[in-house]
């Protein structure tokens, strides 16, 4: 009777395991489809927001939506004038910058000579390639650019997603008739995310500003681009803002030399402490955070999966995940262990 039971969950842990495989080969191929889908939920949920503000406010849905999708274009747009110039020059630079990057790693490496640390310029170029730190920056700007090629597609998803959203519940009502539990159970969960990213999304906008700002008074080239970077590696907590950080840096020391990369350096330092370490826990509470060892796997994961936009996406799907899973008495103890706090 044992041996009957052992072996039925080992092969209910097998059929799992054999249908995690198929989804996730299943999500990489449908990518080019979900992606769009998924950015444009993740606006929705942003969006939703003002939406609902503006319906407690008086307006009908149909105005409030016309007046949100408004603020998205005029935003887009300002983004589009803003960095796609920047990008562009970004592009052409991109050799030159690699060229005097180099230039720069063999006076580093002769000035640590003078103080007995003797390193040999090609073994650290052949297992450190250090060009393909720029060049990442630079793919994930055209990972982004390429999503712009969608921008009718997800903007038009997001217009249905926000006029579906004050009328679900009655739907839910209707087809299923006394659902009060499960609609408060998907209640809580929609608010919890909702909250979750909107404060996420303006401690984010408040980063790439500041990051932005200091980088132009320093006189680093791109700083919109750079600042744009910090705004959406925000959303992937603990690694983001070092990813995020790292090709500035290394313009900054092309450029400026070896003080004003450090003084850059500590600006991402200041902000992300300042921004991510007092004033988003205080606004966003405690229960909310991935340990960084999830953020990790799930920015490799998310990445592999979905590519550059992907690894923007992990986190908030992982957040996502994680809410949905505290607020289900049968799934709470692994959102528990996904969390970054002890219980």
């Amino acid at each position: 009777m044992k041996k009957d039971i052992d072996q039925s969950a080992g092969a209910r842990l097998l059929l799992t395991a054999a249908c995690f495989v198929i989804v996730v080969a299943g999500m990489r191929v449908a990518g080019p489809i979900l992606v769009p889908f998924l950015l444009s939920a993740l606006i929705a949920f942003i969006c939703s927001a003002p939406l609902f503000w503006l319906r407690r406010k008086g307006v009908p849905t149909a105005p409030a939506v016309l007046i949100i999708v408004a603020g998205i274009i005029t935003i887009g747009l300002l983004l589009g004038i803003l960095v796609g110039t920047s990008l562009e020059d970004f592009a052409i630079a991109l050799p030159s910058y690699q060229a005097r990057l180099e230039e720069e790693m063999v006076g580093l490496i002769v000035l640590l000579r003078g103080y007995g640390v003797d390193l040999s310029s090609q073994k650290l170029f052949k297992y450190f390639e250090i060009g393909k730190i720029m060049q990442m920056a630079a793919s994930m700007f055209s990972g982004l650019g390429g999503m712009l090629a969608n921008t009718f597609l997800i903007l038009l998803t997001v217009i249905f997603i926000l006029l579906e959203a004050s009328g679900f519940p009655v739907k839910l009502r209707a087809a299923f008739g006394d659902t009060e539990k499960s609609l408060a159970n998907l209640k809580r969960v929609t608010e919890s995310i909702k909250y979750y990213l909107t404060i996420k999304t303006a401690t984010s906008l408040a980063t790439g500003l500041c990051i932005a700002i200091w980088l132009a008074v320093q006189g680093v080239d791109f700083p919109i681009l750079w600042g744009l970077l910090a705004f959406l590696f925000n959303y992937v907590p603990s690694i983001g803002p070092i990813i995020a950080a790292v090709p500035a840096v290394l313009l900054a020391f092309i450029q400026l030399g070896i003080g004003p990369a450090l003084f850059a350096a500590l600006g991402y330092g200041v902000v992300n402490i300042v921004i991510g370490g007092v004033i988003e826990p205080r606004v966003m509470g405690r229960g909310v955070g991935l340990s960084t060892l999830v953020v990790f796997i799930s920015l490799v994961f998310w990445g592999w999966v979905f590519g550059p936009v992907g690894m923007l996406l992990s986190v908030p799907l992982s957040i996502t995940l994680k809410i949905a899973l505290e607020n289900n008495e049968n799934t709470h103890w692994i959102a528990i262990l996904l969390g970054s706090e002890e219980p």
